[in-house]
């Protein structure tokens, strides 16, 4: 175990009120790739960028197109916790962790066990008839062709996850600040810290302890009083 870790598990052993700040990188180590990574899906080639099939602008003028790209590169069904997500569930278990607040949108904090899970951008795991709101799982977008209806009226169904254009959900903001103002310990992991408004939720601390742990440099760094940049499923597994 490094000093950096042994730290860490100090931190974790004297506080009682730690939130979370997570991104992609948290669930890397789960096979879902990371947007920004040198490996990731923006580093890929499509006839348009990521960013553009993932705009709610194109979700409406090439819906066919933004499900074709979603089913092959936004959802992975198959991906389990890893050590990350469960060490964070059990913290919470023990009254450490009092909020994962999340970037993600594949629903890996719920299956490992963590009940306060703030999701930012949605979750996959939701889809909604945008006329009627009727609720659809992931599987009826997996199973399905071309354009996703609702069953009952016909309208298109869209997952709940916040396209680019689109904006955050005010009562997840408002828990997500809530959350981070009265934390005592902030750690922010495998995220890049890029994606804004998300990323400027992190002003809100004003607590003891900030800790970083991302393999890539964040603009947060020169702020912890812990850094660590290693992958996090490693850090967490050495958590006792």
């Amino acid at each position: 175990m490094s000093d950096a870790v042994r730290e860490l598990n100090e931190i974790i052993q004297k506080y009682d009120n730690i939130v979370f700040f997570g991104g992609a990188g948290v669930s890397t180590e789960s096979g879902i790739p990371d947007f920004r990574s040198v490996d990731g899906l923006y580093h890929q080639q499509y006839d348009y960028p990521p960013e553009t099939i993932l705009s709610h602008s194109f979700y409406r003028a090439k819906p066919q197109e933004f499900y074709r790209f979603y089913r092959n590169k936004m959802i992975f069904a198959d991906a389990e916790p890893n050590a990350a997500h469960r060490k964070l569930a059990e913290l919470e278990a023990r009254g450490k962790v009092r909020a994962v607040i999340t970037q993600n949108i594949d629903g890996l904090h719920q299956a490992a066990g963590s009940k306060v899970v703030l999701e930012l951008h949605g979750s996959v795991l939701r889809n909604y008839c945008e006329k009627c709101h009727a609720f659809y799982d992931l599987d009826y977008i997996r199973n399905s062709s071309d354009v996703p209806v609702c069953e009952k009226c016909g309208g298109p169904v869209k997952p709940d996850v916040v396209l680019y254009e689109e904006g955050l959900d005010n009562e997840t903001i408002s828990a997500a600040v809530r959350y981070i103002s009265e934390a005592q310990v902030l750690i922010i992991g495998g995220t890049s810290l890029a994606v804004y408004p998300a990323a400027g939720l992190i002003d809100y601390f004003k607590g003891e302890k900030l800790v970083v742990i991302n393999k890539a440099p964040t603009p947060r760094d020169k702020f912890a009083d812990l850094l660590i940049q290693e992958p996090i499923g490693e850090v967490m597994a050495q958590i006792v």
